[in-house]
């Protein structure tokens, strides 16, 4: 019968990049080690590693239990956290993850507390994550509960997404641009400006939604020479490498070096969602109705 053990002397033996180096970290002889994978192979009854004095290479076979393998013990480690908050008298904990460019902000932040004033059992894991990668993360069960820039280009079965709100877009420059000195900017005289956050050929979210509404304008955003998805463009804005255009809360963490001027001719808006699985844990769906309602109220 193949054990969790094996699983984990596997993982750690590819990881490592040698029997040698997993062996020491396993605080285990490397012979005891080699005899592990051995049994593993003859349970599996197919080779998982090609190897010789020195060195090793994944099977087909071994690559693929690799892959899944990792994501087996990372499952189990969330069930062990979760038994032992359990054990301490909470109900579990919720991951919860949002993208770069929906910032917790003081409504999402308050509309939180809230959540779990009402919940007293909940622990919240939050972390963040490209929108595009929170519907795969909650399809696959490794995240519970996403806040996440729309649109999302991937359809995924057992994922609903509900609009929380939407916000304006405003163009972030430099203080020392030209731009800085205006009121207002049409999108149109952004077409020889370089952009700092291009979209992704397989993502959706805030970039993909600018570059459709330039493209409408009639051009393509302008590479700059460095690019950024993540908060840190502005870092970059702020020392003059190009521009972006974001969402108004952005104004909230932005470096003193820059300016938000807002576009000309019309509110332009972008939209955050809030996605789940459709049939979510019952406690991680009583948690988002609460998070909803919370965010509802202060809208």
């Amino acid at each position: 019968m193949i054990s969790l053990k094996q699983f984990k002397y596997f993982i750690e033996i590819v990881e490592a990049g040698s029997y040698s180096r997993a062996a020491e970290k396993l605080y285990i002889a490397q012979s005891a080690l080699s005899r592990q994978i051995k049994e593993l192979e003859d349970a599996l009854q197919t080779p998982l590693l090609t190897r010789d004095a020195r060195q090793f290479e994944l099977t087909p076979a071994g690559q693929l239990f690799f892959e899944r393998g990792k994501r087996i013990l990372e499952d189990i480690e969330d069930t062990l956290v979760q038994a032992r908050h359990v054990g301490q008298g909470a109900r579990g904990v919720i991951r919860l993850q949002h993208s770069s460019s929906v910032i917790l902000t003081p409504r999402i932040s308050q509309a939180l507390a809230r959540a779990l004033e009402a919940h007293p059992g909940v622990t919240l894991d939050v972390s963040m994550l490209p929108s595009e990668n929170q519907t795969l993360e909650i399809e696959e069960g490794r995240a519970d509960i996403g806040l996440l820039r729309l649109p999302t280009l991937r359809r995924h079965p057992h994922i609903q997404v509900r609009e929380i709100g939407s916000e304006r877009l405003m163009v972030a420059v430099s203080r020392q641009s030209s731009l800085a000195a205006r009121d207002n900017v049409a999108l149109a005289e952004l077409r020889d400006e370089a952009f700092i956050s291009i979209p992704h050929k397989d993502r959706g979210g805030l970039s993909y939604l600018v570059a459709h509404l330039c493209l409408q304008q009639g051009f393509f955003p302008r590479p700059a020479r460095a690019l950024s998805r993540k908060s840190s463009q502005l870092s970059l804005i702020e020392a003059g490498l190009g521009i972006a255009i974001v969402p108004e809360c952005m104004q909230l963490m932005a470096p003193a070096g820059v300016r938000f001027v807002t576009l000309a001719h019309g509110v332009l808006l972008t939209s955050v969602g809030l996605a789940t699985r459709r049939e979510a844990d019952p406690l991680v769906a009583a948690f988002a109705e609460t998070l909803l309602a919370a965010l509802a109220a202060s809208a």
